[in-house]
């Protein structure tokens, strides 16, 4: 992999290519990511670089009514972050990721990662966490069927049986069940790069991109071969 960065996702629009053809497209804000740390074979076992984006205020410590006790600022950068980042230049950022990058030798602490990394027509790897949808049935999480809805029936949107009585006499390991859904990560693999716009670190992917509005996005660069 030689290509990466951080976005935030912004939403859903649809645009014109150059034949007149509709094409539904996911909005990021891309960058601009910051290089934190280089990381070596010699020192740390591996190659790869590590990268910061998003602003975040760094924590800040104040007194109560009486002057004596200190409150710290809960939602602040810490003082190892602090210090690690300061170490690099860079100021507080809300990420810190990872990137193993086949060239990380060739990147310097404190460079900017911008979105014209990208071409349009480019073929990305997108991961975010998907929508968190709570507790959900059976039917819903995984698709089970329902029972009749017939008047008397008093069997509708239940799951049903989960074991035999007496042969296997419990519940399979594995077995659906009603639970957390959504709100995991979540890679779309083989997404086109339609437009990239350098100026307002935009980039527009074809299609539909796991997670909300605001949610942190990795674009990378696909693995996966072109059909």
């Amino acid at each position: 992999m030689k290509k990466a960065i951080l976005a935030t996702k912004v939403g859903m629009t649809q645009i014109f290519n150059e034949d007149g053809a509709l094409i539904p497209v996911t909005v990021l804000t891309a960058g601009p990511c910051v290089v934190t740390q280089i990381k070596t074979v010699e020192n740390d076992g591996y190659s790869a670089i590590q990268v910061g984006f998003g602003e975040k205020p760094e924590k800040v410590v104040n007194k109560d009514k009486s002057g004596k006790k200190e409150i710290a600022h809960r939602h602040g950068v810490n003082k190892a972050v602090k210090g690690h980042l300061d170490k690099a230049g860079v100021g507080p950022k809300r990420y810190l990721r990872e990137f193993k990058f086949e060239n990380a030798e060739e990147y310097a602490i404190a460079q900017e990662i911008k979105a014209d990394i990208f071409e349009t027509g480019d073929k990305v790897d997108v991961t975010a966490i998907s929508k968190g949808k709570g507790f959900q049935g059976a039917i819903k999480r995984l698709g089970q069927h329902r029972g009749p809805m017939k008047h008397g029936s008093k069997f509708h949107r239940h799951q049903g049986s989960n074991g035999a009585c007496s042969s296997p006499s419990r519940v399979f390991k594995g077995k659906g069940m009603p639970g957390h859904m959504g709100h995991v990560k979540v890679t779309v693999q083989n997404l086109e790069v339609v437009r990239v716009d350098a100026e307002k670190n935009l980039l527009l992917i074809k299609g539909a991109v796991p997670g909300p509005k605001k949610a942190l996005v990795t674009v990378k660069e696909t693995t996966r071969a072109q059909a």
